[in-house]
């Protein structure tokens, strides 16, 4: 046999170790340097606008402010069984419970004159916003009753406020 056939016959295997070592650190340089772009620009975003290079005065919005208070608290009944509340699970109130909304100075215990009164303050200013604001005692019921007709009166911002005073 000649040297050539010697050689041809022979196998030869090439390393792979160093062209995955290689292949990793290319990777690992292009992540490194990639940018990506960014979307600070075309993000809509509610910023402060009296801080920063633009300090033009930011004029205050006037909300509509519902403020819902219980007059009277009622009793709690069973709705399964129809009975007193026995503490466990879910509970309603009867017909006793009265809760007042009151819109500025005007008062009332109507939730279908809150929606009328609201949808007349929506038609004189449609950018105003709205604020609901619950007092000690309100269950969500009470505020879910008001948010439809404040929906229903088509306020866009709607604003939840809440606390302890009587």
């Amino acid at each position: 046999m000649s040297i050539l056939q010697d050689i041809a016959s022979k196998e030869e295997k090439m390393e792979m170790t160093p062209m995955i070592d290689v292949t990793f650190l290319l990777l690992i340089f292009f992540m490194c340097t990639i940018k990506f772009k960014t979307l600070e620009g075309k993000l809509s975003a509610y910023l402060p606008k009296d801080v920063g290079t633009n300090t033009t005065e930011a004029e205050p919005k006037e909300k509509v402010e519902i403020k819902l208070t219980v007059l009277q608290e009622g009793n709690k009944l069973d709705p399964l069984e129809g009975g007193p509340w026995t503490g466990q699970g879910r509970f309603e109130f009867d017909r006793t419970r009265v809760v007042q909304y009151q819109v500025g100075p005007r008062k009332t215990t109507n939730l279908p004159e809150l929606a009328e009164r609201l949808k007349a303050l929506h038609l004189a200013d449609e950018e105003r916003g709205s604020t609901i604001d619950a007092r000690k005692g309100i269950v969500y019921g009470d505020v879910v009753g008001v948010l439809d007709a404040v929906i229903g009166a088509e306020f866009d911002d709607i604003t939840f406020v809440g606390s302890f005073e009587d």
